[in-house]
């Protein structure tokens, strides 16, 4: 008994003198416990901090199965997860599927409307993340999602039923990303430009891609505003991509500022940094088959962007999927993984798409510079786009 005693004794002087092997007992712990672990002495303190520097790599929680009627699959899968993972989130990016969602489906079992309030659904998702979060929350008819366990499982097109994701993103050393959002003034038809410079999307140097959402699509002058949005910041130098959503349910740096129902506008992430690496194809109606599927995911292989640390996204029209590959499931999703076995992907089936071929890796640019500017807006196309956020160790 005295030795065992001995043995506890040295235990609890490594523990709580020896940062080094703190540090890596507590590098095994997911961030809910490492925070916990963080209360116990200055010295565990300090460890924590360093240990959650250092997780820098996106995290993600998928949703794939649907359950009880009274909650979405992907609240439960976010309460269930995040005990889990080995990040702090800063920004979060979550989609889920729009009917399911707002409790418009009809339960096949049940004869009756899920009960469900798509604002309550965003609260539930808000109040399991870290207070000072930046969350935007967006609900499409149909999802693209890796299921989680590893950025080589294979993406899944939800074009029906109840799916989700939400992307973790950690403060990322040398990376900036920031939420934003434009609402469609109904006195004014001009846009008041000085509004980009605000949101960190005009005289930055360092931004690289931008992730636009327009919402409320079948508005008066939605497409007129989009266009006053997207034409500024069509430049060759920035990465943009993104497509039409059923609606934004979360942008929880400006819930103070409720915007009415029926607005329609732009809300988005733009991502900054000199390390990161960027590119996005365009897949128009021509592309209808596998062959010529796997040849715009050459283009973008093309590249050469690092896949360690990158992560996928994929916007693509309501009308493509398995209809427009006459009932092959998974198409674009299953080429994708064919190019890019490492790098999970992300995205939605949506009213609309936004992007073109472009490609920034320093100063080479897919396609020649000229004065003409890319057409951005398009239908029933798809938009592939990937991102690299630099090595982390």
């Amino acid at each position: 008994a005295q030795g065992g005693g001995t043995m506890e004794a040295k235990g609890g002087f490594v523990l709580a003198n020896l940062a080094e092997v703190v540090e890596r007992v507590l590098g095994f712990l997911p961030t809910k416990a490492l925070l916990r672990a963080a209360c116990v002495c200055r010295l565990w303190r300090e460890c924590a901090r360093r240990t959650l520097r250092a997780r820098q790599r996106i995290a993600w929680v998928s949703a794939l199965e649907p359950g009880p009627a009274d909650s979405h699959a992907l609240v439960r899968a976010l309460g269930r997860e995040l005990e889990k993972v080995h990040v702090l989130p800063q920004t979060v990016l979550y989609i889920a599927d729009a009917e399911t969602f707002s409790g418009h489906e009809e339960c096949h079992e049940q004869k009756k409307a899920r009960k469900r309030n798509s604002k309550e659904t965003a609260l539930a998702l808000e109040k399991l993340l870290p207070k000072r979060c930046q969350v935007l929350g967006l609900v499409t008819p149909g999802i693209v999602v890796t299921p989680m366990g590893s950025s080589s499982n294979q993406p899944q097109e939800i074009e029906e039923g109840e799916a989700g994701f939400a992307l973790l993103f950690p403060k990322i050393d040398g990376v900036k990303i920031h939420t934003f959002h434009f609402s469609k003034d109904v006195k004014n038809r001009v846009f008041d430009e000085n509004k980009f410079a605000e949101a960190g999307l005009k005289n930055n140097p360092d931004l690289r891609v931008v992730l636009l959402f327009g919402y409320n699509s079948w508005k008066s002058g939605a497409t007129r505003f989009l266009h006053q949005i997207v034409n500024p910041l069509n430049e060759k130098s920035i990465i943009l991509a993104g497509g039409q959503v059923e609606s934004f349910t979360s942008l929880t740096s400006e819930n103070e500022h409720a915007q009415p129902g029926d607005a329609c506008g732009v809300v988005g992430l733009a991502f900054s940094g000199p390390q990161i690496q960027s590119a996005t194809v365009l897949l128009d109606q021509d592309v209808a088959d596998e062959r010529t599927a796997e040849a715009a995911m050459q283009r973008l292989k093309a590249a050469n962007i690092p896949e360690h640390n990158s992560i996928g996204f994929m916007f693509a029209c309501v009308g493509r999927g398995y209809r427009h590959y006459k009932t092959k499931r998974n198409m674009e999703a299953d080429a994708f993984r064919k190019f890019f076995p490492n790098v999970p992907l992300f995205g939605f089936f949506g009213h609309g798409e936004i992007g073109c071929d472009r490609i920034v890796t320093g100063n080479f640019v897919l396609r020649e510079c000229n004065d003409i500017k890319d057409d951005l807006l398009h239908g029933y196309t798809t938009v592939m786009t990937l991102i690299h956020f630099g090595s982390t160790k």
